[in-house]
């Protein structure tokens, strides 16, 4: 594994459980969150936590497979699943499959050969779907995207009074 794999890796790990500079990881923001907070759209029409969760496990999914090869698609499950009838169950199953998600893409990166860091992946540039890039930028891109939205977890607890 290249030491630029192993940089990311470490970041990839703060954003999501580990101790990142800039607040809580994803994983802590949520660890108080139940099935009816996930739920709420307490500013009206924003996404709820559960969508938001929903949108980075697609994300990360998608990512990890443009960098195994494949061309670049939104996410199997769309951009913006539908998280459907709240319950503890799913909610539970569905903090599961982000880790899972987590996972699989920590091990894409892990399989990267060095010297495809600064490749493009196989599509053309489409700002919209986030391609066109190397897959250092592709990485970096969904690290930022985590973050950008585990943000946006965190005001959503906020204006929801949960911690």
């Amino acid at each position: 594994m290249s030491y630029e794999s192993r940089r990311l890796i470490d970041q990839l790990q703060r954003e999501f459980d580990g101790d990142p500079w800039h607040g809580p990881s994803l994983t802590d923001l949520l660890a108080s969150v139940d099935a009816t907070l996930a739920s709420q759209r307490p500013a009206g029409s924003t996404h709820s936590i559960w969508e938001l969760v929903l949108h980075i496990t697609g994300w990360k999914r998608e990512v990890a497979a443009r960098l195994g090869g494949k061309l670049a698609s939104d996410p199997a499950g769309g951009d913006w699943p539908d998280p459907g009838e709240p319950s503890g169950g799913r909610w539970r199953a569905a903090q599961e499959d982000l880790a899972k998600a987590h996972a699989e893409l920590i091990a894409a990166v892990e399989a990267l050969p060095g010297a495809l860091m600064h490749e493009p992946v196989r599509d053309e540039r489409n700002p919209a779907l986030g391609t066109g890039m190397t897959a250092w930028q592709t990485i970096s891109g969904v690290l930022q995207h985590d973050v950008y939205h585990a943000g946006q977890v965190a005001i959503l607890k906020k204006v929801a009074g949960g911690r």
